[in-house]
């Protein structure tokens, strides 16, 4: 209830529910054993009349020739008398003596509360407190760190013993603790995964490249320019109000092949004119000349194809990420790599 009580208060944290049941009242019927059997009356008596007055019993069936199937004749309480606890207690056995002895004779009622529902996930048992975010910012996450840091603050303050787990299960499963879990674990598991399969291909592409240019130092300054296509899809998204989701993780991981591309074109260029016989300043500025207009265009190209997916409502932020790192990232490869490369291979000359 004080995590539910949290959710409620935080802002723009609506639709808070929980798995919880309210209390359920229910009456235990009760035989008295020995005084059923000292008035003739056995077990099954009694449980057959009380089962026939609250849930009805099928006595006989009419048969009808014209009829498919036979109308049962059925006994039970009126809908009216099956609340009425006085009504059940009231209605009358017969003893093997003859005489007629009401059922609250030999049992008693006692008042009990029904047990409450328990749900298991991963073969734990759990409690689930559920939440939604409306407002400006869609995003659960948000909501989520504010709910985790008053926590934490209740914690600090003594008012608070229950350990958060974001990522794992809790250690401890013979005592309470607060699993995250949901959207906010499909968004780590997601990009977890995308951060890994992002590093694996940068790991490919620089073996890729010292395997092209024989060189450990060249691959760094030909992937160089890969961290700047974050300087065109992050202010891509703020400029078009839209969330960095997966698809948009897809696109830079795309990115870094692009832009690889582009920069082993101008080295391996520049490598080209040099080994015939032109001066290096030359051969870099050549380079940038020659292979500008052909970058360009394959970018815009590359671009354009991106626009026609820019208002799917799932495949948006690919297409972000495309059309803004592509953009920038290209523009700043055109200026970078080239200096990059020059400076080494001037500082390699003079030592």
């Amino acid at each position: 209830k004080k995590i539910r009580a949290v959710f409620e208060q935080t802002a723009d944290v609506v639709d808070v529910d929980d798995s919880l049941e309210a209390p359920a009242t229910r009456l235990w019927v009760k035989i008295d054993r020995h005084k059923a059997a000292y008035l003739g009356l056995n077990q099954q008596q009694i449980v057959e009349v009380i089962k026939t007055a609250v849930s009805g019993d099928d006595l006989s069936f009419l048969h009808d020739p014209t009829a498919k199937y036979a109308v049962p004749i059925r006994l039970e309480f009126p809908v009216a008398l099956r609340a009425d606890v006085n009504a059940l207690l009231n209605l009358k056995l017969r003893a093997q003596s003859g005489a007629l002895i009401p059922v609250g004779e030999v049992v008693s009622l006692v008042n009990a509360t029904r047990e409450q529902t328990i749900y298991h996930k991963d073969l734990l048992p759990v409690i689930f407190i559920t939440g939604d975010v409306a407002g400006k910012i869609d995003s659960p996450l948000y909501g989520l760190f504010d709910i985790y840091a008053t926590l934490n603050q209740l914690r600090h303050q003594g008012e608070w013993v229950v350990d958060q787990y974001l990522y794992s299960q809790p250690a401890n499963t013979y005592q309470y603790g607060l699993k995250w879990d949901g959207e906010w674990q499909i968004t780590y598991e997601t990009f977890r995964d995308m951060g890994m399969a992002y590093g694996v291909g940068l790991i490919l592409i620089y073996l890729l490249v010292v395997a092209q240019f024989r060189s450990y130092f060249v691959p760094l300054m030909i992937m160089a320019p890969i961290p700047l296509t974050i300087i065109g899809v992050m202010p891509g998204h703020a400029l078009l109000s839209s969330p960095f989701t997966a698809t948009s993780m897809i696109g830079m991981i795309a990115l870094a092949g692009i832009i690889v591309r582009n920069s082993i074109l101008l080295v391996d260029f520049i490598n080209s004119e040099v080994a015939q016989g032109r001066p290096l300043q030359e051969a870099v500025i050549v380079a940038g000349a020659v292979r500008a207009k052909p970058i360009l265009l394959t970018a815009l190209a590359a671009m354009l194809g991106a626009l026609f997916i820019l208002d799917d409502p799932i495949f948006n932020g690919l297409a972000i990420a495309l059309i803004f790192g592509i953009m920038v990232s290209t523009l700043l490869t055109l200026l970078v790599i080239p200096l990059l490369y020059y400076a080494f291979m001037r500082q390699r000359a003079v030592s």
